[in-house]
């Protein structure tokens, strides 16, 4: 079977995190979503953000046929608690998207676990943050 691991916080589900994650499992059998935490998230993105709980955002991502697990991630703060979630879940692939600000460590992560880097190209609709702007909600 060849795991697809995708990552991210998927707050506001938008056009460029479905056809994200259709690229992605187009990679793959078994796609595998890790779902940031909210303390994370709002580490991130700021304290108006996440808009959705963890489990709200983890529900979303369940009902979409493209996505076969997702894994709700603790409060993760350092990269070694990154790469070990990585050798954990021993995905075939991990996709990012183009432009991704993580790709360096997670190339390093994939290097560790013998996986392929596969960058998905952005698709050029609006963010959740500025989504959130637009409906007031920042």
């Amino acid at each position: 079977m060849k795991k697809v691991l995708v990552g991210g916080c998927f707050d506001l589900l938008h056009f460029g995190h479905i056809q994200f994650l259709t690229e992605a499992k187009k990679l793959g059998d078994h796609l595998v979503v890790a779902l940031e935490s909210d303390e994370n998230v709002r580490r991130m993105k700021g304290t108006t953000r996440p808009i959705h709980t963890q489990a709200q955002r983890r529900a979303m991502l369940e009902s979409l046929s493209v996505v076969d697990e997702v894994i709700p991630l603790l409060p993760l703060k350092t990269d070694a608690e990154y790469a070990a979630l990585v050798t954990d879940v021993h995905p075939t692939v991990i996709a990012i998207t183009q432009g991704d600000t993580m790709e360096a460590k997670k190339r390093a992560h994939a290097a560790r676990i013998n996986a392929e880097i596969v960058i998905i190209p952005k698709v050029h609709t609006p963010s959740t943050s500025q989504l959130a702007k637009l409906l007031d909600l920042e």
